[in-house]
């Protein structure tokens, strides 16, 4: 029985260990989908990882990115803003007519300037100012004309506002003439729009008169007239060759308006033509022309000077000290006194005559030899004892001139400020009194005693301003262009009250004479009834000095500004 059991059990234990083979397919199917199941699990598992990685990668991008971007714009918000200057190119300067310069004096523009001149009618203006860079600056050692040349301490100095030459943001005697020491200096000086235009067209006159080697020939410039109807020939009251002088004349105010012979501008060529005629000219003792006298001489000396001061090279030194010593070598000297060698000295040294040293001490030549000697002190150059013995002769002058009580006039030990003066138009050495017909030259003693170092309140200086201001302020055109010049140089120093009343009358009066017409007149003056003892020389001559005069702004500092 037991084993009939054992035997009943068998197939049961058979059939569990062995199935059949309809069980085995199904058995394989099964296993397959659970691998497939597990297949699919692991890559879900292996996506979600991929997706897990990716997203954290992503994030860390993003959050990257935004740093980023966040301190930029901190950055952004504590970095300064930078103006980004655009420069644009140099205007094309056209040759052509400027034939409505109508008079500008009512404009509203700001200028910096630390005192405004209250003169009718000019309050600020805005002019257009050349600014270049001078290449000879950082390498010249006398750039723009030595701070020590002021007017009051003539053999130098450090008040760098005692006088001529402290202008222009401390560069030197001629600082003011250009960029913006020149704006402020027409502002305070009572300059216009119109004055500037009228100085703009001269020039443009002077450069289609000039000749082929470079000169300006009083007799024969209009034969270098271009456009339209030309100009008519003009005279020569002089004994010798003036072409030197009106060459040096035209030069100037070139040099005066801030253009030299070698900074580049529209004259640039211009003035160097004219600076290298006058070098060329140069005589063996070391004269500018042939035959030249002592006041001609002395104007294109002058040129030399300011060319040198103004642009410095060492052969235009060379001739321009040359000239100089000539200057030194002609001085007169006093009665009974020993020539000094080389002008070394001021020990008996007087003023100048056109020809000489003699005892004839010319006003009108003196003037000239004065200004020319601090230009040439402003150059650096070698000047000798020529100013002080120019200050000896000042003295004795003036002295001689108002020694004894003459009508309304005072001998000149009483002579207060609010008196009137005079000065000679020429005095002999050892002369005590002067006859009544050289009595004229109140400018050019003014002048002097301006460059020689007279201050304001000085009885000399006022009293010749109160002469100027009562008996010679130009009441229309044509008038003495030669008084005119010396006068608007002397008064501007003087300032005050006296500078308003005359550049009222004389800016406005040029400004509205100068020719406007469309030929080679334009931007010149008539000539007639304008020279001094009738001596008329041409349009060039009354076109420079009018010219000049209204350069007076910018041309040298004012002397007593500070003072008064």
């Amino acid at each position: 029985m037991a084993k009939q059991d054992e035997q009943d059990q068998e197939p049961v234990d058979d059939q569990q260990q062995v199935p059949a083979e309809g069980a085995e397919e199904n058995l394989e199917e099964q296993q397959l989908a659970e691998e497939s199941a597990d297949l699919q699990e692991e890559e879900r598992r292996g996506r979600l990882i991929g997706w897990g990685i990716s997203a954290s990668v992503h994030a860390l991008a993003i959050i990257g990115l935004t740093f980023i971007v966040t301190a930029t714009k901190q950055v952004e918000k504590e970095t300064p803003p930078v103006r980004v200057a655009t420069i644009d190119p140099p205007p094309v300067v056209e040759e052509k007519k400027q034939l409505e310069r109508a008079l500008e004096t009512n404009v509203e523009v700001n200028v910096e300037a630390e005192q405004v001149n209250d003169a009718k009618n000019v309050t600020n203006l805005d002019v257009p100012v050349e600014t270049v860079q001078r290449e000879t600056d950082v390498e010249s050692p006398v750039p723009k004309g030595r701070e020590e040349a002021v007017g009051d301490s003539e053999m130098g100095g450090s008040g760098a506002f005692m006088a001529i030459g402290a202008g222009g943001g401390g560069s030197g005697m001629f600082g003011s003439r250009s960029g913006g020491g020149k704006k402020r200096a027409i502002g305070r000086g009572g300059g216009s729009k119109g004055s500037e235009s009228a100085v703009e067209a001269a020039l443009r006159w002077f450069k289609r008169h000039q000749s082929p080697d470079g000169s300006w020939n009083a007799q024969d410039y209009w034969k270098n007239c271009s456009e339209g109807a030309k100009c008519e020939p003009g005279k020569n009251h002089s004994a010798g060759d003036t072409t030197a002088a009106m060459t040096g004349y035209a030069v100037l105010c070139f040099l005066g308006a801030g253009f030299d012979h070698k900074t580049p501008s529209r004259y640039r060529d211009t003035v160097k033509k004219g600076v290298a005629y006058l070098m060329a000219s140069q005589q063996a003792d070391g004269g500018l022309g042939k035959g030249v006298r002592n006041y001609d001489h002395a104007v294109a000396t002058m040129a030399l000077a300011e060319a040198y001061a103004m642009a410095p090279e060492n052969d235009l030194r060379g001739k321009a000290q040359k000239a100089v010593d000539l200057m030194l070598a002609r001085q007169n000297q006093e009665k009974g006194d020993a020539k000094k060698e080389g002008g070394s000295s001021s020990s008996g040294k007087l003023g100048w005559d056109y020809v000489g040293p003699n005892q004839r001490n010319d006003g009108s030549v003196t003037g000239w030899n004065v200004m020319a000697l601090k230009s040439a002190l402003a150059a650096g150059l070698n000047i000798g004892g020529g100013m002080d013995g120019a200050k000896v002769y000042l003295e004795k002058a003036w002295k001689a001139t108002n020694d004894k009580v003459d009508g309304k006039y005072k001998a000149w030990k009483d002579i207060t400020p609010y008196d009137e003066s005079r000065f000679p138009y020429n005095w002999k050495t050892g002369e005590e009194t002067i006859t009544d017909g050289h009595k004229n030259l109140a400018c050019v003693g003014l002048v002097c005693g301006v460059f020689l170092g007279k201050t304001a309140g000085d009885p000399m200086i006022e009293s010749l301003a109160n002469y100027v201001m009562n008996n010679q302020v130009p009441k229309g055109y044509p008038t003495n262009t030669y008084y005119m010049y010396y006068n608007t140089l002397a008064i501007f120093q003087v300032g005050g009250d006296k500078w308003n009343k005359w550049n009222n009358s004389v800016r406005d009066m040029l400004v509205a004479a100068q020719k406007k017409t469309q030929d080679c007149f334009d931007g010149s003056w008539d000539w007639e009834n304008t020279g001094f003892h009738g001596h008329e020389t041409g349009r060039v001559l009354s076109t420079a000095y009018n010219c000049l005069c209204l350069e007076v702004y910018y041309r040298y500092a004012q002397v007593h500004k500070d003072k008064k």
